[in-house]
């Protein structure tokens, strides 16, 4: 609880509200013993990239407007309600949704400073690129979320803007 409340949280609880919390069954010394022990056993990696974090990396890497980015965090989204996309590194998924948002603006796909910082080179994004498609089209229509989400006026509006897929 104490990892957790110190990583997510802006103010996380007091030890002495921790030792409150478990009705003094473990002292102030116990409890941050403890935290070191778990924190050494996962060799103090509480975290794990996210599809998300290489998203915004790339997108800086690929010097994107609003219009790229606010594409590229719908595609993405859009991966997380699909199974069949599981198998696919965050970092492919992120890539992919540069390069189809790329597409879609008429911008080249993709660019020498994107292979550099995602180390893909574009024929290795665009069969992931048309995985993430194939799964938006095939999308279950009761997932409306992120269409809803991304057709507001605050999101530019791009889940109205036609996909490309010509590649």
């Amino acid at each position: 609880l104490l990892i957790a409340s110190k990583y997510e949280e802006i103010y996380p609880p007091e030890l002495h509200d921790l030792v409150y919390i478990c009705d003094r069954a473990y002292s102030k010394n116990e409890i941050l013993e403890m935290e070191e022990v778990v924190l050494k056993s996962l060799e103090y990696q509480i975290t794990i990239p996210s599809a998300h974090a290489f998203l915004v990396r790339y997108l800086k890497a690929a010097h994107a407007d609003k219009k790229i980015v606010q594409l590229a965090c719908y595609i993405l989204d859009g991966t997380l309600q699909s199974y069949n996309l599981l198998h696919y590194l965050p970092s492919q998924l992120a890539a992919a949704a540069v390069f189809i948002a790329r597409r879609c603006v008429g911008r080249n796909s993709w660019s020498p400073t994107l292979l550099k910082y995602a180390v893909y080179c574009e024929e290795e994004v665009v069969p992931v690129a048309r995985a993430v498609l194939a799964e938006k089209s095939s999308a279950s229509p009761e997932l409306r979320a992120v269409n809803k989400k991304y057709t507001s006026s605050r999101y530019g509006q791009v889940a109205n803007t036609t996909l490309v897929c010509d590649f």
